[in-house]
């Protein structure tokens, strides 16, 4: 198939973008910059200038394409540059999906994210849900809904995933490690292998069609596990830890989080604290996949 790929820059799109390749499909990119690095460069990928965020920027620029992969998100808002949860995740799916329309184009699949739902606990959360609801509603003949928990895998130099920057950013440089209230909230990381397989799959998987699936890996761990096993992994000794009441944390995250000051925002604290499981049972079953295990080796790349 011909696919039109968005995010192909992205730490998702780089692994999809391969997979694509390897299954034998041809790509045409998005990109807001069509001189940017990709992590492939095939004679079978097509660049396309464009942004998600305008709707004149993709007139006519999933022309000729059989199927759209829609990858693009952020997990950060910079309200000053006009990147929010809304412009990227709801009305840029709005301005693919119309496109998409427009192109005649039959088969949609959407990258949404583990705990999206109308009353989220955050803005990311919610504006993944309103994007979701634009593709349902949009009646493709084909679509398939991902929502992956978190997800770990290299990252290549470019890319920091929340296993890197867990680890850059609190686990290094502190001796001591703060947590939130009590760190047994429980995640449940997916390798962005599988994922990137899982996408390219439910282009053809007729099982996959209509349907939404979360998309998380075999095992739970509380977040103060999760800190100890990246400790390892990164070649470290497990550091000891200070917990902090949840109700001193929230009122200065509220106080804090407009200035942009803290390596954590409002949002993905709330987040982090309800934690990040699911029941993936149909993602396995409806997918041909080999999990891979959240541990020492497969997280390797953490020594780099």
């Amino acid at each position: 198939m011909h696919v039109f790929l968005t995010g192909g820059t992205g730490f998702v799109g780089s692994y999809v973008l391969r997979a694509l390749l390897e299954a034998g499909h041809t790509v045409r990119c998005l990109m807001r910059d069509k001189a940017a690095p990709l992590a492939v460069e095939d004679t079978q990928i097509e660049r396309v200038k464009g942004d998600v965020t305008s709707a004149k920027s993709l007139t006519g620029a999933l022309q000729g394409c059989e199927a759209v992969i829609h990858l693009v998100g952020i997990i950060e808002e910079q309200p000053g540059r006009g990147i929010t949860f809304e412009a990227l995740h709801t009305e840029g799916t709005r301005h693919v999906v119309a496109e998409a329309q427009q192109s005649e184009i039959s088969t949609f699949i959407h990258m949404s994210a583990n705990g999206a739902r109308a009353e989220g606990v955050s803005g990311y959360q919610t504006s993944k849900w309103a994007a979701e609801e634009l593709v349902r509603a949009a009646a493709f003949d084909r679509w398939t809904i991902f929502r992956p928990s978190i997800l770990f895998g290299d990252p290549g130099p470019d890319h920091p995933e929340f296993a890197t920057q867990l680890v850059d950013t609190l686990i290094r440089p502190f001796p001591i490690l703060p947590v939130f209230g009590d760190g047994q909230y429980r995640l449940q990381p997916i390798s962005v292998q599988e994922v990137a397989m899982a996408f390219v799959q439910a282009l053809t998987n007729e099982a996959a069609w209509g349907r939404s699936f979360c998309a998380a890996g075999p095992d739970t761990f509380t977040y103060e596990e999760t800190l100890d096993l990246l400790a390892r992994a990164a070649g470290l000794t497990p550091k000891p830890t200070i917990r902090q009441p949840l109700w001193l944390v929230r009122p200065a995250l509220q106080l804090a989080d407009p200035l942009g000051v803290l390596p954590i925002s409002l949002d993905q604290f709330e987040m982090l604290i309800e934690g990040n499981t699911c029941d993936a049972s149909s993602f396995y079953q409806t997918f041909a996949l080999t999990p891979v295990p959240f541990d020492t080796e497969n997280l390797a790349y953490l020594r780099a």
